[in-house]
């Protein structure tokens, strides 16, 4: 397996659709993530040559906002992970 250059990598086309025997469920699964993030990764944001503390918070935020689709739905699952349990856990034990 071959690494190429590690310091100035080439990237091909995105990702595409495996083949598998559940083709509905791939397009549903990649419908999903077009849908949370329909753009490419802003790579003039990133720069790998400056120092780590090159960051700046214009930069930061831009990138906050590109990943902002993943961060509502890491939010959505947490509060149902909190939610579900304590609602069972009232009609289960209160019985009103």
């Amino acid at each position: 397996m071959e690494l190429g250059n590690i310091w100035k990598p080439t990237y091909g086309p995105g990702p595409e659709a495996p083949r598998s025997s559940t083709p509905g469920l791939v397009a549903m699964a990649h419908g999903f993530l077009r849908l949370v993030q329909p753009n490419a990764l802003p790579t003039e944001l990133i720069n790998f040559e400056q120092s780590q503390s090159g960051f700046s918070q214009d930069n930061i935020n831009k990138l906050l906002l590109y990943e902002l689709g993943f961060l509502v739905c890491v939010a959505i699952g947490v509060l149902l992970i909190i939610l579900v349990p304590l609602v069972g856990c009232c009609f289960c034990c209160c019985r009103c």
